[in-house]
């Protein structure tokens, strides 16, 4: 499976957790860190940790493992590595303080919706 699979398992996972604003970047270039960031963000920290419990167990039945997963008790802005695949979930409260789409303003944003409606 590719990295643009892996994208659209966690897309999906957070789309079923009812995430948000999802928003994906092509890192492609810009960062060595991974090639998509996801964003997106919960409306409680009980969301913020469903979304990203099921990205973890999505992607872990495709084969792939978290490499590492930061601020999960807190669930204000949990961090999930898969590697090619960075997702960021924040709670609502502060997604828009620490805007990541603004900080990686270069970089250009995926489209992932008539993949999602299949």
């Amino acid at each position: 499976m590719s990295e643009r699979d892996l994208l659209l398992t966690t897309v999906k996972a957070a789309d079923d957790k009812r995430a948000e604003q999802i928003v994906a970047l092509n890192m492609k270039g810009i960062s060595l860190i991974a090639d998509y960031f996801l964003i997106c963000h919960g409306n409680s920290d009980k969301q913020v940790q469903a979304i990203a419990k099921e990205m973890k167990e999505k992607a872990e039945e495709l084969g792939y493992f978290v490499k590492r997963m930061e601020g999960f008790d807190e669930a204000r802005w949990i961090l999930v590595d898969f590697g090619d695949v960075v997702a960021h979930i924040f709670h609502r409260d502060e997604r828009g303080y620490y805007n990541l789409e603004r900080l990686w303003g270069d970089a250009p944003i995926e489209s992932f919706q008539s993949e999602l409606n299949q």
